[in-house]
């Protein structure tokens, strides 16, 4: 019961943050900055119940898990769609990850929209653009299914940005707030499974804690974390 509650409640929640991130999206190509940094406090607040989620799960011991685990077969994280969708609208998109969805499934034609639709970066980068700003011809015409890849040109930019426009660089840093709750959430995530199932392949296949663990560390927006070192 702890488990399928838990898990019905993450999906509810991963259902408000994509309504954000998309409400995020829209504000910034209105230029209603102020509006679009109020619904990121609010993804920021999301994230941290989230992440206190995991405290409950916690509480059910490898034995317990154990006891119904062959139950579940094959169903795994994998066949979240929605976390799948956070992840495209930030950035990090797969195609091997639509490709678990049967073709003509809501999943997939979701997932494909997200695929082919700009991120939330790139959002950001046009509004910066528009505010002005000196952005690098090939960050606004990237192709939007790939990761994001850092520019030391977009960098200079930011860079100065952060030195003279206090308003953008608080959003900046919101960016960067959404960027290490995620990461956290994913650090959570792994410790979790660690201690429930050890090193045991994961329900969906996978190698478990050992593939969560590849998952870590790695930035959604990494020019964000690139400049810390030139400032």
């Amino acid at each position: 019961m702890l488990f399928i509650v838990i898990h019905q409640v993450y999906e509810l929640w991963f259902k408000q943050v994509l309504h954000e991130v998309d409400r995020v999206i829209e504000l910034l190509e209105k230029h209603d900055p102020y509006r679009a940094q109020h619904s990121l406090k609010r993804i920021l607040t999301i994230l941290k119940v989230l992440v206190a989620q995991l405290d409950i799960l916690e509480t059910m011991t490898p034995l317990e898990f154990q006891s119904f685990r062959a139950r579940l077969e094959a169903a795994s994280g994998f066949q979240s769609d929605q976390f799948r969708q956070l992840e495209f609208a930030l950035g990090n998109k797969s195609q091997q990850a639509i490709d678990r969805f049967p073709a003509g499934s809501r999943a997939r034609t979701a997932l494909q929209q997200r695929f082919g639709s700009p991120t939330l970066w790139d959002a950001f980068l046009r509004y910066l653009y528009s505010e002005g700003y000196q952005i690098p011809s090939a960050s606004l015409s990237r192709d939007v299914t790939a990761r994001i890849e850092p520019s030391e040109d977009l960098q200079s930019t930011l860079i100065d940005l952060y030195r003279r426009d206090p308003k953008h660089a608080e959003m900046c840093e919101r960016l960067v707030d959404l960027d290490e709750g995620l990461q956290e959430w994913r650090y959570r995530h792994v410790k979790m499974v660690q201690r429930t199932i050890g090193a045991k392949i994961g329900t969906g296949g996978s190698s478990g804690a050992q593939y969560l663990a590849t998952t870590l560390m790695t930035p959604i927006f990494p020019d964000l974390w690139e400049i810390r070192s030139r400032l």
